[in-house]
Protein backbone atom coordinates (compact mmCIF):
# COMPACT_ATOMS: atom_id res chain seq x y z
CA UNK A 1 0.00 0.00 0.00
CA UNK A 2 1.14 3.30 -1.03
CA UNK A 3 2.36 5.61 1.58
CA UNK A 4 1.15 9.26 1.74
CA UNK A 5 3.56 12.17 3.60
CA UNK A 6 1.31 14.79 5.38
CA UNK A 7 -0.52 17.39 3.62
CA UNK A 8 1.51 20.11 5.13
CA UNK A 9 4.34 18.37 3.74
CA UNK A 10 2.93 18.22 0.29
CA UNK A 11 1.90 22.15 0.41
CA UNK A 12 5.32 23.00 1.77
CA UNK A 13 6.67 21.14 -1.46
CA UNK A 14 4.80 22.82 -3.92
CA UNK A 15 5.03 26.64 -2.22
CA UNK A 16 8.86 25.75 -2.60
CA UNK A 17 8.62 24.72 -6.01
CA UNK A 18 6.53 27.62 -7.01
CA UNK A 19 8.69 30.16 -5.36
CA UNK A 20 11.44 28.98 -7.23
CA UNK A 21 9.54 29.69 -9.90
CA UNK A 22 9.40 33.43 -9.12
CA UNK A 23 6.06 33.32 -7.18
CA UNK A 24 5.46 35.38 -4.13
CA UNK A 25 2.38 33.20 -3.08
CA UNK A 26 2.42 35.23 0.22
CA UNK A 27 -1.72 35.32 0.69
CA UNK A 28 -2.28 31.86 -1.22
CA UNK A 29 0.72 30.61 0.65
CA UNK A 30 -0.83 31.06 4.12
CA UNK A 31 -4.02 30.24 3.15
CA UNK A 32 -2.81 26.46 1.57
CA UNK A 33 -0.92 25.93 4.79
CA UNK A 34 -3.92 26.52 6.67
CA UNK A 35 -6.02 24.09 4.21
CA UNK A 36 -3.22 20.91 4.67
CA UNK A 37 -3.51 21.78 8.60
CA UNK A 38 -7.45 21.39 8.62
CA UNK A 39 -6.44 17.86 6.14
CA UNK A 40 -3.96 16.55 8.42
CA UNK A 41 -6.34 17.20 11.56
CA UNK A 42 -9.52 15.59 9.80
CA UNK A 43 -7.30 12.39 9.57
CA UNK A 44 -7.57 12.30 5.68
CA UNK A 45 -4.86 10.53 4.04
CA UNK A 46 -3.67 9.82 0.74
CA UNK A 47 -5.07 11.79 -2.74
CA UNK A 48 -6.00 15.22 -2.26
CA UNK A 49 -10.38 14.78 -2.88
CA UNK A 50 -12.95 17.25 -4.42
CA UNK A 51 -14.93 16.79 -1.20
CA UNK A 52 -12.07 17.48 0.99
CA UNK A 53 -10.99 20.67 -0.85
CA UNK A 54 -15.11 21.45 -0.67
CA UNK A 55 -15.72 20.92 3.05
CA UNK A 56 -12.14 23.46 3.49
CA UNK A 57 -13.51 25.85 0.72
CA UNK A 58 -17.16 26.15 2.17
CA UNK A 59 -15.49 27.76 5.83
CA UNK A 60 -16.64 29.96 7.18
CA UNK A 61 -20.47 28.86 6.38
CA UNK A 62 -21.39 32.40 6.79
CA UNK A 63 -18.23 33.93 4.09
CA UNK A 64 -19.45 35.34 0.74
CA UNK A 65 -19.72 33.01 -2.14
CA UNK A 66 -17.27 34.68 -4.05
CA UNK A 67 -15.05 34.39 -1.05
CA UNK A 68 -15.66 30.52 -1.25
CA UNK A 69 -14.97 30.15 -4.62
CA UNK A 70 -11.70 31.98 -4.16
CA UNK A 71 -10.69 29.62 -1.15
CA UNK A 72 -11.36 26.88 -3.90
CA UNK A 73 -9.29 28.28 -6.59
CA UNK A 74 -6.74 28.59 -4.15
CA UNK A 75 -6.64 24.70 -3.54
CA UNK A 76 -7.21 24.15 -7.49
CA UNK A 77 -3.89 25.27 -8.17
CA UNK A 78 -2.67 22.98 -5.95
CA UNK A 79 -4.45 19.94 -7.02
CA UNK A 80 -3.75 20.38 -10.10
CA UNK A 81 0.45 19.77 -9.43
CA UNK A 82 -0.52 16.81 -7.08
CA UNK A 83 -2.20 15.24 -9.88
CA UNK A 84 0.74 15.82 -12.14
CA UNK A 85 2.69 13.89 -9.71
CA UNK A 86 0.66 10.63 -8.28
CA UNK A 87 -2.31 10.63 -11.13
CA UNK A 88 -4.76 9.93 -8.20
CA UNK A 89 -6.00 13.20 -6.78
CA UNK A 90 -8.94 14.88 -8.29
CA UNK A 91 -8.76 18.38 -9.54
CA UNK A 92 -12.42 20.01 -8.48
CA UNK A 93 -14.30 21.85 -11.15
CA UNK A 94 -13.74 25.50 -11.19
CA UNK A 95 -17.46 26.14 -11.45
CA UNK A 96 -18.51 24.19 -8.09
CA UNK A 97 -18.63 27.53 -5.92
CA UNK A 98 -18.97 30.02 -8.58
CA UNK A 99 -16.60 32.71 -10.29
CA UNK A 100 -13.94 34.32 -7.55
CA UNK A 101 -13.13 37.37 -9.53
CA UNK A 102 -15.17 39.21 -11.69
CA UNK A 103 -13.67 42.23 -13.46
CA UNK A 104 -14.76 45.16 -12.20
CA UNK A 105 -14.17 47.99 -14.86
CA UNK A 106 -11.99 50.55 -13.84
CA UNK A 107 -12.12 54.66 -14.23
CA UNK A 108 -10.20 55.19 -17.63
CA UNK A 109 -8.55 59.38 -17.10
CA UNK A 110 -9.37 61.95 -19.71
CA UNK A 111 -6.29 63.52 -20.50
CA UNK A 112 -8.55 67.18 -18.74
CA UNK A 113 -7.83 65.38 -15.64
CA UNK A 114 -4.66 63.71 -15.41
CA UNK A 115 -4.14 67.62 -15.92
CA UNK A 116 -6.01 68.57 -13.05
CA UNK A 117 -4.90 66.24 -11.03
CA UNK A 118 -1.09 67.35 -11.21
CA UNK A 119 -2.24 70.98 -11.33
CA UNK A 120 -4.53 69.78 -8.03
CA UNK A 121 -1.25 68.33 -6.56
CA UNK A 122 0.67 70.86 -7.31
CA UNK A 123 -1.34 73.40 -5.35
CA UNK A 124 -1.29 71.26 -2.14
CA UNK A 125 -1.01 73.12 1.64
CA UNK A 126 2.97 72.78 1.81
CA UNK A 127 3.22 70.84 5.11
CA UNK A 128 6.36 70.53 4.16
CA UNK A 129 8.73 72.01 1.68
CA UNK A 130 8.12 69.68 -0.98
CA UNK A 131 4.90 68.33 -0.37
CA UNK A 132 3.50 69.61 -3.36
CA UNK A 133 6.33 68.71 -5.58
CA UNK A 134 6.68 65.49 -4.58
CA UNK A 135 2.90 64.50 -5.76
CA UNK A 136 2.84 66.66 -8.75
CA UNK A 137 5.92 64.94 -9.85
CA UNK A 138 4.46 61.37 -8.49
CA UNK A 139 0.69 61.27 -10.15
CA UNK A 140 2.52 62.53 -13.02
CA UNK A 141 4.60 59.21 -12.71
CA UNK A 142 2.31 57.33 -11.71
CA UNK A 143 -0.03 58.88 -15.24
CA UNK A 144 2.72 58.47 -17.97
CA UNK A 145 4.20 55.13 -17.39
CA UNK A 146 1.39 52.92 -15.61
CA UNK A 147 3.99 51.94 -12.81
CA UNK A 148 2.31 50.04 -9.79
CA UNK A 149 2.00 52.78 -7.01
CA UNK A 150 4.10 50.17 -5.14
CA UNK A 151 6.32 50.39 -7.55
CA UNK A 152 7.06 54.28 -7.33
CA UNK A 153 7.24 54.71 -3.38
CA UNK A 154 9.92 52.09 -3.90
CA UNK A 155 11.81 53.46 -6.15
CA UNK A 156 15.58 54.40 -4.79
CA UNK A 157 17.64 57.14 -5.62
CA UNK A 158 20.04 54.45 -7.62
CA UNK A 159 17.01 53.31 -9.02
CA UNK A 160 16.57 56.16 -11.15
CA UNK A 161 19.15 57.30 -13.79
CA UNK A 162 17.83 60.84 -14.61
CA UNK A 163 20.90 61.35 -17.83
CA UNK A 164 19.79 58.51 -19.66
CA UNK A 165 15.70 58.80 -18.75
CA UNK A 166 15.59 54.98 -17.33
CA UNK A 167 14.08 53.51 -13.75
CA UNK A 168 15.32 50.33 -12.51
CA UNK A 169 12.05 48.66 -11.13
CA UNK A 170 13.27 45.94 -8.91
CA UNK A 171 12.07 42.37 -7.46
CA UNK A 172 8.17 43.34 -8.43
CA UNK A 173 5.38 41.41 -8.67
CA UNK A 174 6.55 38.00 -9.69
CA UNK A 175 9.85 39.15 -8.13
CA UNK A 176 10.77 40.10 -11.41
CA UNK A 177 13.03 43.34 -12.32
CA UNK A 178 12.75 45.40 -15.52
CA UNK A 179 14.39 48.95 -17.20
CA UNK A 180 11.55 51.81 -17.69
CA UNK A 181 12.76 54.08 -20.15
CA UNK A 182 10.89 57.94 -19.19
CA UNK A 183 9.52 59.56 -22.13
CA UNK A 184 11.22 63.08 -21.90
CA UNK A 185 8.66 65.35 -20.14
CA UNK A 186 8.58 62.59 -17.40
CA UNK A 187 12.38 62.60 -17.20
CA UNK A 188 12.06 66.72 -17.23
CA UNK A 189 9.77 66.75 -14.38
CA UNK A 190 11.40 63.86 -12.56
CA UNK A 191 14.68 65.81 -12.52
CA UNK A 192 12.99 69.24 -11.28
CA UNK A 193 11.79 66.89 -8.36
CA UNK A 194 15.52 65.13 -7.77
CA UNK A 195 17.00 68.75 -7.19
CA UNK A 196 14.57 70.17 -5.28
CA UNK A 197 15.05 67.13 -3.04
CA UNK A 198 18.44 67.10 -2.71
CA UNK A 199 18.19 70.46 -1.31
CA UNK A 200 16.11 69.68 1.45
CA UNK A 201 18.40 68.27 4.67
CA UNK A 202 15.64 65.95 5.59
CA UNK A 203 16.52 63.67 2.41
CA UNK A 204 20.18 63.65 3.24
CA UNK A 205 20.09 60.67 5.14
CA UNK A 206 17.29 59.05 2.62
CA UNK A 207 18.20 56.28 -0.07
CA UNK A 208 14.40 56.99 -1.05
CA UNK A 209 13.09 58.61 -4.23
CA UNK A 210 10.11 59.75 -2.96
CA UNK A 211 9.89 61.57 -0.03
CA UNK A 212 7.88 62.10 2.69
CA UNK A 213 7.25 64.71 5.81
CA UNK A 214 10.22 63.14 7.62
CA UNK A 215 12.39 62.59 4.46
CA UNK A 216 12.16 58.78 4.60
CA UNK A 217 9.70 56.86 1.89
CA UNK A 218 6.72 58.34 1.20
CA UNK A 219 4.16 56.19 2.83
CA UNK A 220 1.45 54.40 1.00
CA UNK A 221 -1.55 54.83 2.91
CA UNK A 222 -0.15 58.57 3.12
CA UNK A 223 -0.27 58.74 -0.74
CA UNK A 224 -3.76 57.05 -0.71
CA UNK A 225 -5.08 59.63 2.01
CA UNK A 226 -4.21 62.59 -0.33
CA UNK A 227 -5.25 61.32 -3.48
CA UNK A 228 -8.77 60.74 -2.02
CA UNK A 229 -8.80 64.47 -0.95
CA UNK A 230 -8.01 65.57 -4.11
CA UNK A 231 -10.32 63.55 -6.09
CA UNK A 232 -12.76 64.89 -3.66
CA UNK A 233 -11.85 68.33 -4.35
CA UNK A 234 -11.97 67.98 -8.01
CA UNK A 235 -15.69 66.06 -7.87
CA UNK A 236 -14.76 63.46 -9.83
CA UNK A 237 -17.06 60.63 -10.98
CA UNK A 238 -16.19 57.27 -12.13
CA UNK A 239 -17.24 55.63 -15.55
CA UNK A 240 -16.16 52.62 -14.31
CA UNK A 241 -18.13 50.02 -11.93
CA UNK A 242 -17.28 51.86 -9.10
CA UNK A 243 -18.03 54.60 -7.62
CA UNK A 244 -14.68 56.58 -7.51
CA UNK A 245 -11.92 56.61 -9.53
CA UNK A 246 -8.71 54.81 -8.03
CA UNK A 247 -4.45 55.46 -7.94
CA UNK A 248 -4.55 52.08 -9.79
CA UNK A 249 -7.19 53.30 -12.82
CA UNK A 250 -3.85 55.28 -13.60
CA UNK A 251 -2.65 51.75 -14.61
CA UNK A 252 -5.26 51.07 -16.69
CA UNK A 253 -5.44 53.82 -18.12
CA UNK A 254 -1.78 54.11 -19.19
CA UNK A 255 -2.77 50.94 -20.98
CA UNK A 256 -5.67 52.13 -23.21
CA UNK A 257 -3.88 55.76 -24.27
CA UNK A 258 -0.37 53.54 -25.15
CA UNK A 259 -2.90 51.11 -27.42
CA UNK A 260 -5.08 54.14 -28.84
CA UNK A 261 -1.76 55.81 -29.80
CA UNK A 262 -0.24 52.74 -31.77
CA UNK A 263 -3.59 52.22 -33.29
CA UNK A 264 -3.24 56.39 -34.81
CA UNK A 265 0.13 55.74 -35.88
CA UNK A 266 -0.49 52.25 -37.43
CA UNK A 267 1.54 50.44 -35.27
CA UNK A 268 1.03 46.62 -35.39
CA UNK A 269 -0.60 45.96 -32.23
CA UNK A 270 -0.50 42.13 -31.77
CA UNK A 271 3.24 42.35 -31.88
CA UNK A 272 4.00 45.77 -29.96
CA UNK A 273 1.09 44.35 -27.48
CA UNK A 274 4.48 42.20 -26.15
CA UNK A 275 6.27 45.19 -25.22
CA UNK A 276 3.64 46.59 -23.24
CA UNK A 277 3.38 43.67 -21.46
CA UNK A 278 6.85 43.74 -20.51
CA UNK A 279 6.95 47.96 -19.64
CA UNK A 280 4.27 47.39 -17.15
CA UNK A 281 5.95 44.06 -15.79
CA UNK A 282 3.42 41.78 -16.43
CA UNK A 283 3.69 37.70 -15.71
CA UNK A 284 1.82 37.06 -19.58
CA UNK A 285 0.40 39.22 -22.05
CA UNK A 286 -3.41 38.04 -21.13
CA UNK A 287 -2.72 39.85 -17.60
CA UNK A 288 -2.21 43.06 -19.93
CA UNK A 289 -5.17 42.27 -21.78
CA UNK A 290 -7.17 42.55 -18.62
CA UNK A 291 -6.08 45.95 -18.57
CA UNK A 292 -7.55 47.28 -21.42
CA UNK A 293 -11.24 48.54 -21.73
CA UNK A 294 -13.27 49.52 -24.62
CA UNK A 295 -13.30 52.96 -24.41
CA UNK A 296 -14.88 55.29 -26.97
CA UNK A 297 -11.85 56.13 -28.48
CA UNK A 298 -10.78 52.27 -29.09
CA UNK A 299 -14.25 51.15 -30.37
CA UNK A 300 -14.42 54.18 -32.79
CA UNK A 301 -10.61 53.13 -33.98
CA UNK A 302 -11.95 49.39 -34.26
CA UNK A 303 -15.02 50.20 -36.31
CA UNK A 304 -13.04 51.92 -38.55
CA UNK A 305 -10.51 49.28 -39.12
CA UNK A 306 -12.99 47.24 -39.52
CA UNK A 307 -14.50 49.28 -42.51
CA UNK A 308 -11.18 49.02 -44.36
CA UNK A 309 -10.76 45.44 -43.78
CA UNK A 310 -14.56 45.04 -44.73
CA UNK A 311 -14.41 46.97 -48.08
CA UNK A 312 -11.01 45.39 -49.27
CA UNK A 313 -11.60 41.87 -47.94
CA UNK A 314 -13.31 39.61 -51.10
CA UNK A 315 -16.94 40.39 -51.51
CA UNK A 316 -16.45 43.43 -49.66
CA UNK A 317 -17.91 45.58 -52.30
CA UNK A 318 -21.46 44.98 -52.90
CA UNK A 319 -24.19 46.28 -56.20
CA UNK A 320 -25.82 49.13 -55.33
CA UNK A 321 -29.66 47.52 -56.32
Amino acid sequence: MRTYPTMVTRVKDYLEYRRALGFALDISGELLMQFARFADHSGHRGPLTTDLALRWASLPETASPRYQAGRLSIVRTFARYLAAQDGRSEVPDRRLLGKNYYRLQPHIYSDRQLRELILAAAKLRPTYRLRPLTYSTLFGLLASTGLRVSEALNLCREHVDLSRGIMRIEQTKFRKSRLVPLHSTAAQAMRRYARERDRDPRAQHSDAFFIGGHGQVLPYRTVQYTFRRLRSQLGWRSNGMLPKPRIHDLRHSFACRRLLHWYQQGVDVDHAIAALSTYLGHGKVTDTYWYLTGTPQLLSMAGQRFERFAGHSPGGDHEKG
